[in-house]
């Protein structure tokens, strides 16, 4: 199998009326490989596309690889197999943890709650920039417009980055919400954009302490969510000087943390 999507026949069954077969699109999600130096370091279940995109932002925002410096080239040895050639002399920082992934897992393989915390070579708490609340209302809508492959098989998460005039620099989607953002990762990287300074990344689900934790390591100020945080989400979030946003959508959203960059609004004392 190959491509983003695959069809397959269905039978539709309404509440009333006479059930039928019919064609129907679902997401392709397969196995991808990621090898270092021909040695296997994880298996992640993934949409196929922007394979090498996923695998560099993989190794960088889980804190494995410095940066595109450290890499000759990275190769794709079938389609389900990304193979990373270092440079001499250079090597991955840690490939003790034993990760297999899946494409809702984004943590798997790490053993305490400390190893996850991975440390960022970017000072995400220093970027001034602001974004008002209705700039920030109309990235949903502009996100799901972009998003071709959901719009076929409405089986996707996606992640979009955009700039602080609302410019779409680059969408990604998958069947998992840390892989779209690796794969947003690996472009930015690979396009030496990173740190991503004055920047807002949106996620089409919810955010979870991973989706935090890949946005620190590519140094956006601002995360948001269409849907909710998790506790540990938010605590990462306000201990990196991380704005996140949840449930951005409608006319209302909520600051979870890193309100001081949402312009035009008052400060408004805690309860």
């Amino acid at each position: 199998m190959s491509g983003s999507s695959a069809r397959r026949r269905v039978l539709k069954v309404p509440v009333s009326g006479t059930p039928e077969h019919r064609a129907d699109l679902l997401a392709v999600e397969e196995p991808l490989e990621i090898r270092v130096g021909g040695q296997p370091i994880t298996v992640t279940m993934r949409t196929p596309g922007d394979d090498i995109d996923l695998a560099a932002g993989f190794l960088f925002t889980e804190g494995l690889l410095a940066g595109l410096g450290d890499v000759h080239e990275i190769r794709m040895c079938d389609q389900n197999v990304a193979d990373i050639t270092l440079k001499p002399g250079r090597a991955l920082a840690d490939v003790h943890r034993n990760f297999v992934t899946t494409s809702a897992c984004g943590v798997c393989g790490k053993d305490s709650i400390e190893a996850i915390r991975v440390r960022s070579a970017f000072d995400v708490a220093a970027d001034p920039v602001q974004v008002s609340p209705a700039f920030l209302s109309t990235l949903p809508d502009r996100l799901r417009d972009a998003q071709r492959v959901f719009s076929r098989t409405g089986g996707l998460h996606a992640a979009g980055l955009f700039t602080a005039d609302g410019t779409l620099l680059a969408l990604r989607e998958d069947v998992g919400r840390h892989n779209a953002v690796d794969k947003l990762a690996g472009w930015a990287l690979r396009s030496g954009l990173l740190p991503l300074a004055g920047h807002i990344v949106l996620v089409s689900g919810r955010a979870s302490f991973e989706l935090v934790q890949k946005a620190v390591m590519i140094g956006v100020p601002v995360l948001a969510a269409v849907s909710a945080p998790s506790s540990l989400a938010a605590d990462l979030a306000d201990e990196a000087g991380l704005t996140l946003v949840g449930f951005l959508r409608g006319p209302t959203m909520n600051v979870y943390a890193g309100e001081q960059r949402i312009a035009g609004v008052p400060a408004v004392p805690r309860a």
